[in-house]
């Protein structure tokens, strides 16, 4: 069964973002994630008694949109896939039918499996354990 596991959003002010998101709306913040090898950060951020779906604010002072300005907005949409088998499957039948794997199935530097796919429109999809 999949279902929506988190959604991403690229902050100028990663402090900031956490604070408003956390005191408006009741999210409580997980650990500070700092990669070992790119400037970025980020926070999940859980609701509790919903735990089954997040926001992970994210800050990259080197990622930047085309017109040159700081990347800021809704970065994807993740789903939970239930498996790194299932991660693999799906990926290989979105690819199947025509669309595009821009990152493939992987772990990443904090622990996750996943890989990304664009939907027809070409929003990032993530999809994960």
């Amino acid at each position: 069964m999949i279902k929506v596991h988190h959604i991403a959003i690229w902050c100028r002010d990663l402090e900031q973002m956490r604070l408003f998101y956390c005191q408006y709306f009741g999210f409580m913040q997980g650990e500070k994630y700092s990669s070992k090898t790119h400037p970025f950060t980020s926070y999940f951020l859980h609701h509790p008694g919903q735990e089954s779906c997040m926001i992970e604010l994210m800050h990259d002072p080197g990622m930047v949109h085309s017109n040159s300005e700081a990347a800021t907005g809704i970065a994807h949409l993740a789903f939970s896939t239930g498996s790194e088998e299932n991660v693999r499957k799906v990926t290989e039948q979105l690819r199947k039918d025509g669309h595009t794997v821009v990152i493939e199935p992987r772990r990443t530097g904090d622990g996750y499996y996943e890989s990304q796919v664009l939907d027809p429109e070409g929003n990032r999809i993530e999809l994960t354990v």
